[in-house]
C-alpha cells in the first residue's frame, strides 16, 4: 500500500472514529449512558457525570461538535474541496490529535496501556475506598478506550504523514 493509500485509508479512519466518538458524545448530551459510566474518571467526577451535572452536559454538546469538526478536517486533508484549507492547518490538526491521542492510549496521560496495566497488575495500588470500581474501569480503559485512541490516533498521524509527503499546492 501506497503512503498516499494510507494517507486516505487514515484520513477516512479518522473520520469514522471521530463520528462514532461524537455520536456517543451527542447521545449522552442528550440524555443516553451510552457507555458514560465506563468513563475512567476519578469517583467524584463520575458521580457528577453519571448524576447529569450540567458542567458535564454541556462538555457533550462540545465534545460532539469538536467530532463533527474532526469529521470535516480528516475529510479535508483527502478531498478535493479541502485545497481551500490552509494545508499547514491541517498538518497541525492531524499531526497535534495523532500525537495527543496516542500518547492518552499509551498512557503518557496517567491511563492508557500502561497506567491501566500497572494498576491491574497491583504495582500502582488503586485508592482503597473505590477499588474495585478502578479496576473495572481499568479494564473498560484497557479494552475499549485505550485501543480506540490508538487506532484514531494511527488515523490522524497516518493523515498527517500524508498531508507531509504530498507536494504544497502552489497558487
Amino acid at each position: 500500500m501506497s503512503r498516499a493509500d494510507r494517507a486516505v485509508l487514515g484520513a477516512y479512519g479518522a473520520a469514522v472514529c471521530a463520528a462514532a466518538y461524537g455520536s456517543m458524545k451527542l447521545a449522552q448530551a442528550l440524555g443516553a449512558n451510552a457507555l458514560a459510566d465506563k468513563d475512567p474518571l476519578p469517583p467524584e467526577l463520575r458521580e457528577r457525570l453519571l448524576a447529569r451535572d450540567p458542567l458535564f452536559v454541556a462538555s457533550h454538546w462540545v465534545l460532539a461538535g469538536a467530532a463533527v469538526v474532526g469529521v470535516v478536517v480528516a475529510l479535508a486533508a483527502v478531498r478535493p474541496w479541502g485545497a481551500a484549507v490552509p494545508r499547514r492547518l491541517l498538518l497541525a490538526v492531524a499531526w497535534g490529535l495523532g500525537i495527543y491521542m496516542i500518547a492518552r492510549a499509551v498512557g503518557v496521560l496517567g491511563f492508557g496501556f500502561v497506567g491501566d496495566g500497572l494498576l491491574l497488575a497491583g504495582v500502582r495500588p488503586p485508592p482503597v475506598e473505590h477499588a474495585a470500581l478502578a479496576r473495572d474501569l481499568a479494564r473498560w480503559d484497557l479494552l475499549l478506550w485505550s485501543p480506540f485512541f490508538l487506532v484514531w490516533g494511527m488515523c490522524w498521524t497516518a493523515t498527517g504523514r500524508g498531508l507531509a509527503a504530498r507536494a504544497p499546492a502552489r497558487g
